[in-house]
């Protein structure tokens, strides 16, 4: 399953100015055919006038596995996510000026967990290249529940 960015757009176009956008990323290590391979969930929800339920576009890319950091941290993965939740923002950029959009990481700030390796980083990426701040744990329900979930309903 691919995101039809010209049907999103244009979703999304059609839509009232109180329409809310979130697009989000999760991942996870899979193994297929004796390889380790990671899934990339991403999703855009739009969440029509603010208040009238929500359409969900989404897509799962895999690809092959990358090194684990030091200690288990998995911070290549995670900052891949990163790269491709502002990517997707990039690529709708031109439809999403003046509108309420959020940019959700599933990344937690609390050092107990793996991904607070690389929270400050993926902070400061996201607000270079799509120049908004982007929600973490537990505040990122587009990663934590809809890109999470995606995977078990494609």
């Amino acid at each position: 399953m691919k995101i039809d960015i010209d049907e999103v757009r244009t979703f999304i176009f059609e839509q009232s100015a109180e329409t809310k956008i979130y697009i989000g990323a999760d991942s996870e290590r899979v193994k297929a055919h004796g390889k380790w391979m990671i899934d990339y969930m991403l999703v855009v929800v739009v969440h029509i006038n603010g208040k009238n339920g929500c359409r969900v576009f989404g897509e799962v890319q895999r690809e092959g596995d990358i090194a684990w950091d030091q200690k288990g941290r998995p911070r290549m993965r995670l900052m891949n996510e990163v790269y491709k939740v502002s990517e997707l923002y990039l690529r709708l950029a031109d439809v999403l000026e003046d509108r309420n959009v959020e940019i959700h990481l599933d990344i937690n700030r609390n050092d107990m967990y793996g991904s607070s390796c690389v929270v400050q980083e993926a902070i400061g990426y996201v607000k270079a290249t799509c120049n908004l701040t982007p929600m973490v744990k537990p505040m990122a329900f587009a990663s934590s529940y809809a890109a999470d979930r995606l995977k078990e309903i494609t």
